[in-house]
C-alpha cells in the first residue's frame, strides 16, 4: 500500500482507461472449443487495463489520476475503494447509472498462458463529453497514458487536447485494431505487442529484422517513438535515434495476465522521472518480470523497492 512506496516521481501522470472485475480460474490447459476442464481455481481480482496501469504506476511512486467510468453496483464500489487505497487520485471516476461494471471472464493455464473475454459495461460509454467534464486532470498531469478498451472517439479527443497542451501522450494499443493517422501523429509513444503492430503497421512480424520494418513503418505513420513489446524476448525500441532490442528478464511465469500493463504503468513512470527510452525499457522489464511470477491482474504489481533491487 501507500505507506511501502516513497515518492520517487514528482510528475503527475493521468491514466484514461477502463476498469474491470477479474474472474480467474487456474486451469491445468486452457479449454477447446467445447471442452469442460475440472479442477480450477477460482479467484475475483479487480482488473481492466486503464485501472492495471494506474496501479502499476500508483505502486511504483508516481502521483496518479485516473479517469474511467464503472457501474452503480458493487464492482464499481469497489473498485473505487481499491484505487483510493493504492492513493490514486479518484475524483474523476464517474458512475454509470444505466450500465454495469466491465466484467472479464479470464482462464490460466499451467504454464502461465491465458485467454480472457471481456464484457465491456460502463467502460464502454466512456465518452469525450465526460473528459470535457475531466479537462482539468489533463491539464493537471505531465503525461497522459491510454489504451483501446475504452471508445476509440474518447481516446483520439484525448490525445488531440493533450497534444495541444504539450503534454505527452503514450497509447497501448490494446485490443489490437487499426489506428487513424491523426491518432497517430498525436503520440509521444506507441507500445504495441507483435499483433498490435502488425495491425497497425500492415507488415507480418516473424524475425527481429520483420520487428524492426514495422516499427520503422509505425514510426513514419507520426509517432514520435516505437516500443514493440516482444513477451518472453523483451521489447524493440525504435526512434529517430534508436534501434535496439532489450531483453527480458527471463522468471518462471505463473500468470502473465497484467505483464503488458505492469510494463506500461512502469514505462511511464520512468519516462515521467526524465529517463531515457532504453533505460526505462529497462526498468518496465523489471516490473514486468517480477508481475509474471504472481497471480492475478492489479494484485501482481510490484513496489518500487521490489522492482529497485533486481
Amino acid at each position: 500500500m501507500k505507506d511501502e512506496q516513497n515518492n520517487f516521481s514528482l510528475r503527475t501522470i493521468l491514466v484514461v482507461g477502463s476498469s474491470n472485475t477479474d474472474m480467474v480460474i487456474k486451469s491445468p490447459h486452457l479449454p477447446r472449443p467445447g471442452e469442460t476442464v475440472l479442477g480450477g481455481t477460482f479467484f475475483m481480482n479487480p482488473g481492466g487495463k486503464g485501472a492495471n496501469q494506474a496501479v502499476a504506476a500508483a505502486r511504483l511512486g508516481a502521483p496518479v489520476i485516473f479517469v474511467a467510468k464503472t457501474g452503480n453496483d458493487i464492482f464499481g464500489h469497489q473498485s473505487q475503494q481499491l484505487f483510493e487505497e493504492e492513493g490514486i487520485d479518484t475524483s474523476y471516476i464517474f458512475s454509470d447509472s444505466k450500465n454495469p461494471s466491465g466484467v472479464a471472464l479470464i482462464t490460466v493455464d499451467a504454464k502461465g498462458e491465458n485467454c480472457i473475454v471481456v464484457a465491456s459495461g460502463a467502460n464502454a460509454h466512456l465518452t469525450p463529453d465526460d473528459l470535457k467534464s475531466a479537462e482539468e486532470a489533463i491539464e493537471r498531469a505531465d503525461i497522459i497514458l491510454m489504451q483501446l478498451e475504452i471508445p476509440i472517439q474518447t481516446v483520439e479527443y484525448v490525445a488531440e487536447l493533450a497534444f495541444k497542451k504539450n503534454k505527452k501522450v503514450i497509447v497501448n494499443p490494446a485490443p489490437a485494431r487499426k489506428l487513424s493517422p491523426e491518432l497517430l501523429r498525436n503520440l509521444y509513444l506507441i507500445t504495441p505487442n507483435e499483433t498490435e503492430a502488425e495491425i497497425i503497421s500492415g507488415i507480418k512480424i516473424r524475425d527481429k529484422e520483420s520487428a524492426l520494418q514495422a516499427a520503422k513503418a509505425i514510426y513514419n505513420m507520426g509517432v514520435n517513438h516505437v516500443i514493440i513489446t516482444l513477451g518472453s524476448k523483451g521489447a524493440l525500441v525504435y526512434s529517430k535515434d534508436i534501434q535496439e532490442e532489450i531483453p527480458a528478464l527471463k522468471v518462471d511465469p505463473v500468470d502473465t495476465t497484467a505483464a503488458g500493463d505492469v510494463f506500461n504503468g512502469a514505462l511511464t513512470v520512468a519516462i515521467s522521472e526524465g529517463r531515457g527510452l532504453i533505460d526505462a525499457v529497462r526498468f518496465a522489464n523489471k516490473a514486468a518480470a517480477i508481475s509474471v511470477t504472481r497471480v492475478g491482474a492489479q494484485a501482481s504489481s510490484p513496489y518500487r523497492n521490489e522492482v529497485d533491487i533486481l
